[in-house]
């Protein structure tokens, strides 16, 4: 009973701790690594595909399996129906197909192969969803930036609203000047409600990757990044060319077909049967009996040349699409490449130039403001002018960064030269 007891214990304490440690999970902000690695283990495609992986290593084993053996009895010159007893001959022995040397091994081979195939199409997927969830990622981030602009760009226009209203009241200002600047607190206002909404669906976004309810709470941690990597275009190529799991694909079903031809010409060799049985005939005693047989390749030019045709047929059809491929890749990888160095340039400008600027222009603004020397308007255009050149440059930080994705999609690598 004891002991009884503190297995309950034990196994309460374990469950205890596990939900603990599940609510910790739950609500600790998440990075985009542990991101793409929950979605890897949990993305129901992922896992879908890897099944069938497993099912396609079953059906090797199904390949390589060997035919059957077969029992036979055969009783003749019975007395009556039936009468095996008293039969004056009869036979009974054990029969073997025994296949060509080399086409059980060959079977093997095309089912491997067919296996590498699905592989790298799992490969690809991987790919792919590892690109979606950067790009949610990465979504969240700036919505999450835009919002925390929106935040202070409300801030500014609450402020300006109360110094436009104290100037209103001390006669200073028309109260045209006081209208405009609640309109444009209620625009403030507005633009969180809106960037939150946002924030939202950005959230739902990338929980539906993470393979996780819709609107689960999710928070994540990171940063928007500054161009920092050299990149060497003739070297993403080569990459590309050589690790997209697309062009593997293909190489595994060349080599596949290749294969079925040869698995054709092999068929012409024939197959034979091996029995061994023994022989009983009344009167005479008994003996042993070996067969030996095998078909005569009579029509063997009609399904065999069609198979070997077919097999030829698919070879000069994937070295088309191979050819097909690398020229889509190649084209994919430069576009990649050109966006991210826009990106960085264009991030490059606002850091320069655009953003200090902005800032300079406003607090001009501001203080004539505050001086009476300009109208609530021209305020208003620099603090206007000052926000949207900070989504801007936010955009162009969350384009780099989608840029340096699709570039990491596109050579089938991390830009460190980690698979992904």
């Amino acid at each position: 009973m004891m002991r009884r007891k503190s297995y309950i214990l034990l196994i309460t304490a374990f469950l205890a701790s596990c939900s603990l440690w599940c609510q910790t999970a739950e609500n600790t902000a998440l990075t985009l690594e542990q991101c793409i690695s929950i979605t890897l283990q949990q993305n129901p495609l992922i896992l879908s595909s890897l099944q069938q992986h497993q099912a396609s290593l079953a059906r090797i084993s199904q390949a390589k399996a060997l035919p059957q053996p077969s029992i036979n009895y055969d009783s003749d010159l019975q007395p009556k129906f039936f009468n095996f007893k008293d039969s004056g001959e009869s036979y009974f022995g054990l029969s073997q197909s025994i296949e060509f040397p080399g086409k059980r091994h060959l079977r093997g081979k095309i089912a491997s192969k067919e296996s590498n195939e699905i592989m790298a199409e799992i490969d690809l997927l991987k790919l792919d969803i590892v690109f979606h969830v950067k790009q949610a990622f990465y979504g969240l981030l700036l919505a999450q930036e835009k919002l925390k602009y929106a935040q202070q760009d409300l801030e500014l226009a609450q402020d300006f609203l109360k110094k436009a209203e104290l100037k209103f009241d001390a006669g200073d200002v028309a109260k045209v000047e006081a209208l405009r600047a609640r309109v444009e607190s209620a625009k403030a206002a507005n633009e969180v409600r809106s960037l939150t909404n946002e924030v939202r669906l950005a959230k739902a976004m990338l929980n539906f990757l993470l393979a996780r309810k819709k609107y689960a709470p999710l928070e994540i941690k990171g940063k928007l990044k500054r161009p920092s990597i050299s990149l060497n275009f003739e070297e993403l190529i080569k990459r590309a060319l050589s690790f997209r799991p697309e062009i593997t694909r293909i190489g595994y079903s060349l080599e596949k077909e290749n294969l079925k031809k040869k698995q054709g010409y092999l068929s012409y060799l024939p197959d034979f049967d091996l029995g061994v049985s023994r022989h009983r005939l009344e009167g005479e005693g008994t003996y042993w009996d070996v067969t030996l047989s095998f078909p005569i390749p009579l029509f063997f030019w009609q399904p065999k040349k069609g198979e070997i045709r077919e097999a030829q047929a698919n070879v000069e059809a994937l070295k088309r699409e191979a050819e097909h491929l690398k020229n889509a890749i190649t084209l994919e990888v430069e576009e990649a490449y050109m966006n991210a160095l826009t990106a960085s340039n264009m991030i490059q400008l606002f850091e320069e130039e655009m953003l200090t600027q902005a800032e300079e222009v406003y607090n001009m603004f501001l203080f004539s403001y505050q001086e009476g020397e300009i109208g609530g308007i021209e305020l208003i255009e620099a603090r206007r002018t000052l926000v949207e050149t900070r989504k801007s440059y936010a955009d162009a930080l969350y384009h780099y960064d989608a840029s340096l994705a699709a570039l990491e999609k596109s050579i089938g690598q991390t830009l460190e030269g980690e698979k992904q």
